[in-house]
């Protein structure tokens, strides 16, 4: 895909040859047999250029443990989001966010041939937490198990 096919607020599936590239091992990777899943909402990075990609997660009640554990714990959770998504909710594990660019991108995920989007409201709060979490990263508060920062240093080499 090129720059111009990726569509602010909708879904997307990753090409294999990204995590070969990438060699990061807390990557959440496709699935064996060349299944497509995870799914990933995609956004862009206005300082980088860079497009970045949050894994999402059907497992709601694992996650919703995880978020009340942090919760708990810190007052908040700003590495997960359970929101809706299409006819249910999805978690969206900013724990596991990445820099990306267009090529590595598959194509769109589609239900019933459709392109679903993700609702509006919530994609300004994807966004807002996108941003405070790759601030807080760059501060030193590592809360995303990827290497984000090797892996954004590697999209700009070459793009």
């Amino acid at each position: 895909m090129n720059e111009n096919d990726i569509k602010q607020g909708y879904v997307y599936h990753i090409k294999n040859s990204y995590f070969d590239l990438a060699k990061d091992d807390k990557l959440m990777r496709n699935h064996e047999g060349g299944a497509y899943r995870p799914t990933y909402y995609c956004l862009k990075d206005e300082k980088t250029g860079l497009l970045w990609v949050i894994p999402m997660s059907s497992r709601v009640e694992k996650y919703t443990v995880h978020m009340q554990k942090d919760i708990e714990r810190y007052g908040k959770c700003l590495k997960i989001l359970v929101a809706r998504y299409g006819d249910g909710e999805s978690a969206f594990l900013f724990q596991n966010m990445f820099p990306i660019l267009p090529k590595y991108i598959n194509h769109i995920h589609t239900v019933a041939g459709s392109p679903m989007q993700v609702n509006p409201a919530v994609q300004k709060i994807i966004t807002s937490r996108f941003k405070e979490v790759l601030r807080l990263y760059r501060r030193g508060i590592k809360m995303v198990f990827p290497d984000i920062i090797r892996l954004e240093k590697l999209m700009l080499e070459e793009s």
